[in-house]
């Protein structure tokens, strides 16, 4: 009776894991500024618009975010020491393809560090370009990655969603743009005059597209029965007894009821915090004489993407909790 009673408390606990939330908050920002590094650099205009301080403080800034978020990874192994045996089956594993990405990105940030660094000149060499393209293409492709884990599980119909992947990729370029309003300046032109325009954008059609995924998530159902969760497709499958005597990863994380009420509060503070304060920040921007804008809408961002993936991990029902 007490492990029923144990079991049954796990599955109406609302508990993600918090070091997921980390991981995919943090790493993705980090990412983003990478992605958005490295196109500045890569397809920037002329030698007036080199900004080799600036480039070097955000591209440390990145990998600082990037390098915490994966180290957060390692908390949700139940064996951090065998993580290195992920990295053999990128040929099938999202997750091995991601962790290859993630370290790979390293290697050209490195390099283009390295070049920044000793850059003496205003212009951009073709060099620091083509490294700084790979980084974007490879920062992306991670993001990507990281997505492509939840969306390709089955078993979890809320994250097997065509708007999986374009919402951690537009979270990226969100959370990871944002920072690089910190090297720009009022009334420039280019690809920094057009920048806080195309966040403005990103941070709308965020919001359409979590919209859109909250309410479809809302209308479906799990599609299978009890006897398809246990493999006996078509028979009406009946529990007569827990399927073991205490808890464990899917109890704890996927097979707990989020309340409707709770779920729609931090529904609408997650909006406001990763698209409406941000936007509000935004258009502030060239009517603002401090530079306070920028700083509050990375906060409210960054706040409103934890918030977000919080209710991405917390409302997502894995297929066995039927046999459960």
């Amino acid at each position: 009776m007490r492990c029923a009673r144990q079991c049954r408390a796990s599955v109406q606990r609302m508990n993600p894991a918090f070091s997921v939330l980390i991981f995919t908050t943090l790493s993705g920002a980090g990412f983003g500024l990478w992605a958005w590094l490295g196109l500045r650099i890569a397809f920037g205009g002329g030698p007036v618009e080199f900004q080799g301080l600036g480039w070097i403080l955000l591209l440390s800034c990145a990998g600082i975010a990037v390098a915490v978020g994966l180290l957060a990874s390692f908390w949700h192994l139940g064996k951090p020491l065998r993580a290195w045996r992920a990295f053999s089956q990128w040929r099938t594993s999202w997750l091995s393809r991601e962790g290859v990405l993630a370290v790979a990105c390293f290697i050209p940030a490195a390099v283009l560090l390295m070049l920044l660094v000793q850059g003496t000149s205003s212009a951009i060499a073709p060099m620091t370009r083509v490294v700084a393209g790979l980084l974007a293409v490879t920062s992306l492709a991670t993001v990507a990655c990281t997505a492509m884990i939840y969306a390709s599980l089955k078993p979890i119909p809320a994250w097997r969603h065509r708007l999986v992947v374009p919402g951690y990729i537009l979270f990226a370029l969100l959370t990871g743009g944002l920072p690089m309003l910190l090297s720009t300046w009022p009334g420039a032109g280019g690809f920094d005059g057009a920048l806080p325009w195309l966040l403005a954008a990103i941070a709308l059609a965020l919001l359409v597209l979590k919209l859109a995924y909250w309410r479809d998530i809302d209308r479906a159902h799990l599609p299978q029965s009890r006897g398809d969760a246990i493999g006996l497709p078509g028979r009406r499958a009946s529990v007569f007894e827990r399927p073991h005597t205490e808890a464990n990863y899917i109890t704890r994380e996927m097979a707990f009821e989020v309340a409707r009420r709770h779920a729609s509060a931090l529904r609408i503070a997650s909006v406001l915090l990763f698209a409406g304060l941000p936007l509000l920040c935004l258009f502030a921007l060239g009517q603002a004489t401090a530079g306070w804008p920028v700083p509050v809408a990375i906060g409210s961002a960054m706040l409103g993407a934890f918030a977000e993936r919080w209710l991405f991990f917390a409302q997502a029902r894995h297929l066995v909790t039927l046999y459960y």
